[in-house]
This record gives C-alpha cells, structure tokens and sequence, in this order.
C-alpha cells in the first residue's frame, strides 16, 4: 500500500510518500474507514480540462523546451495523464476576440467555411498533448454562441436566441465543425447543444429554454449528425450550473428524446448541490453526469492557493460520490493576467504561463488535481465505503486492473487518525491538517 500526502504550509507545498502494509485485522473499531470493492457504483471515464484559444496562446509564448515541461505535466504518464479534452466551436469569453468560421449568411453550401483560428492556436495545442499522450483524447466540442446572423439579436454576445429559420443550418455547421477537426486526425467523442444555455453574458453566449433545447435536438442536430454520418458522437445537454440539472433533464428528456440524450453536463459556479447529481443519476440511471467547466475566478473567490485547491478536491469527491463519470477542468493554462480573455473576464489556471519571461508556475490546484487523476484510470468504477467522521472527506474507487484509490482530503487544522479496513486487513494512517492523501491498495 502506498500513501501519498500533500501538505501546504507558509506558502510551501510539501508532498510525503510512504509504502506501508496491510496486517490482519484484528477487530478495530475506533477511526475505521471501511472499503468495500466488491460494491460498484458508476463508471468513470476520466479526467482533463479544456484547451481553449486564450490556453493555445499562452502556451505559444513558452519557448520550445518549456512546452515540453509543461505538455509532459498534464499528458505525461508521470504527470496528471488527461485523458479527456474540451474545447470551444467558434470563439468563447477566452478567444483573442469574437470570431466565426463563417459568417455569410448567403453561403449555405459553406464554402467559406474555415478553422483558420483553431489552426493558429488550439489545434498546436491538441497535437501537442495527444502525441504525448499517444492515443487520441475523449474529445468535446461546445458551442458558445452560433454566428452572428443566425440569431435574433445579431450579435455572439449578450444571449439571443437561435433564429427558427436557421436551425436546420446551425445543426450542419456543428456537424461540419465535428467533420473537419476529423479530418484533422482528431476524432471526437462528445459534443454538447450550448455552453450555458440560460446565461446571457457581456461575451458568447446563446439562450435556449429545456424545451428548445429538445426541439433543436430532436427536429435539426439529431438527425444532422445521423445523416452525416457521425452517430457516434454522444450528446450532452445542459452543460450548466448543478442546482437546475435535474429540472433540465426533465424538461429536455422524454421517450422521444431519451435515446438522442448521452448525458447531462454540469458546471460548479453556484454551490455544490451534489444532492442534484444523485437526484438526476437515479431518476436517469443510463446518462453520463459530466463536469464540463469550473474554475477560479478573480471576481468570486480567494487568492489562497491552498483554499482554491480544497475546492477543487473538495468539489470532485462530492461529484465522484454522486454519480460524476467524468472531470474536465476549464483551461489547462492561461497567461500572467488570467486570459486573454476579450471581456477582462479573468481567471486562474492550474498552470499559469508568464507570456513575457518564458517561465511557467504550476498552483497548487494543479497537484490536488494530480491526486485524482494520476492514480484513477479511465473506466475505475467507484466502489462503496463507510468513514468515522465528516471532517473526514473522501471517494474510493476500482481500477480495471483490480487496484484500489482512495482519496480523502482534510480541510481541518487537526491531523486525523485513520484505520482503513479491506476485505479482513487493515493499516493505519494519519492524514494532516489542511492535507490531501491518496491511497493506493494493489
């Protein structure tokens, strides 16, 4: 058994590795945290963070040895192993600017149709990591906004709506968007109908009701992707806050629509509501719950490097034991400012890149992170357990190849005395205050 711990103490990260053994189990009681990996809950598909415009820049200013160092971070089989990858069709609030692969309303054979923005900046980027990687990513695109003349305020910005007379276009551009970065040698895995379709923001953006959403579903992008031959991309609506999930996939989700439906998406910018995970997996036990999008913001939440990893542990056990099948981040890298990003809407990143200095600083949400990802393979299925105490947070979850991850976060200043317990055997920890550990059980 191994115990991996870290700690972060006067702005010094420390991290702790200890092989220890499972002994007979001689009837403790006190401190148990019980393991149960013959009980199996959902599968999980894996993790990784999105690959926007605002990330591919920042990692072109890196000269071509910090790319390496900072690629073989989150694709490397000693780093955070992504294996998942979201990115935007057309520009989202972290593109340079607003920009469409095409915006003349009277080209409707998309003639002028072109990816030459994800050529400069994105598509570099996604080359780069899955030849690390070495095999292709589960890959999302997302819509932000459709182009400017296909809504009813003529605008990417500030919401709108879809035009009814361009449904029918807008569901052959996705499925051109999903053609063309195939033919790049990118195959793609998931698409979701609208980034945040109840959010009219300052930047791209685009309003669709849950019976919008079903309609488009339904009548234009379901039968476009059939048509163009691309019904392996699976589907993902939402794709917004938690606390409207279930309410969302009720009202988008009936006998006509289930099969059209792969999954909810959901972001963590209004709470937890892990109870809204649970809720929506037992009323749609067949659906993905994926976390599409979460970050640090510089307008909501601390500058505390410790205080803004705890939330990201803290928030993906929360998800984990609801019900979560998949974890992506927002962007894997930003510049020295937060961005770019065209609204000033700035945010952190686990890792930050100086644009100006070719130096690069890995926060320590990037390492909690780690303590996910580096350890829980794609397809672990997460496993039942029982703990002594809330102050107590963790998940526990099944490889494919039998091993075993647990992972428990202490947001508390007191060290907390463990005695974890598997199948007769037993081994006894102690995690630090304010401390993340991962235990590995082969």
């Amino acid at each position: 058994m191994k115990l991996i711990v870290t700690s972060y103490e006067n702005k010094i990260k420390n991290t702790v590795y200890k092989d220890m053994e499972l002994i007979e189990d001689k009837g403790a009681a006190m401190n148990v945290v019980n393991i149960y990996p013959g009980i199996e809950y959902q599968t999980f598909h894996g993790f990784g963070g999105a690959i926007t415009e605002a990330a591919g820049y920042a990692y072109s200013k890196l000269s071509k040895a910090n790319q390496e160092k900072v690629i073989d971070k989150y694709f490397g089989k000693d780093g955070n192993r992504y294996n998942m990858i979201r990115t935007h069709i057309d520009s989202c609030d972290f593109s340079l600017n607003n920009y469409e692969a095409m915006s003349d309303p009277e080209d409707v054979e998309m003639k002028s149709f072109t990816l030459a923005r994800d050529e400069k900046y994105i598509l570099p980027l996604l080359s780069a990591g899955q030849e690390k990687k070495g095999e292709p990513f589960d890959l999302m695109l997302t819509p932000w906004s459709p182009p400017a003349f296909m809504k009813t305020n003529e605008d990417r910005n500030h919401g709108g709506k879809l035009k009814a007379e361009f449904m029918g276009f807008w569901a052959e551009y996705i499925c051109r968007y999903i053609k063309e970065y195939e033919n790049k040698g990118f195959s793609v895995n998931r698409i979701t109908v609208q980034n945040e379709p109840e959010a009219v923001q300052s930047w791209d953006s685009c309003i669709f009701t849950g019976e919008e959403e079903k309609v488009f579903l339904r009548d234009y992008l379901y039968p476009a992707l059939v048509k163009n031959n691309l019904s392996h991309v699976k589907v993902n609506i939402w794709d917004h806050n938690k606390e409207r999930l279930y309410e969302r996939a009720k009202a988008t989700i009936d006998a006509e629509t289930d099969k059209m439906v792969d999954g909810i998406a959901f972001h963590w910018y209004t709470g937890d509501h892990f109870e809204a995970i649970g809720i929506t997996r037992d009323a749609y036990p067949g659906k993905e719950l994926l976390f599409t999008e979460g970050c640090v913001e510089y307008s909501r939440f601390s500058a505390s490097q410790l205080q803004n990893a705890q939330m990201y542990a803290h928030d993906i056990i929360g998800n984990l034991n609801a019900g979560m099948t998949g974890f992506l981040d927002w962007n894997i890298f930003l510049d020295e400012k937060g961005g770019p990003n065209h609204v000033n809407n700035f945010c952190d990143a686990p890792i930050m890149i100086d644009t100006e200095n070719d130096t690069y600083e890995e926060k320590l949400s990037f390492d909690y992170i780690g303590h996910f990802s580096r350890y829980i393979e794609k397809d672990a299925k997460r496993i039942a357990f029982t703990k002594y105490t809330d102050r107590l947070e963790m998940t526990a979850l099944k490889n494919p190849d039998g091993s075993i991850v647990m992972v428990a976060l202490n947001r508390t200043d007191r060290e907390l005395p463990v005695s974890i317990r598997i199948d007769s055997r037993t081994a006894d920890i102690t995690i630090p205050g304010q401390s993340i550990a991962t235990v590995l059980i082969s």
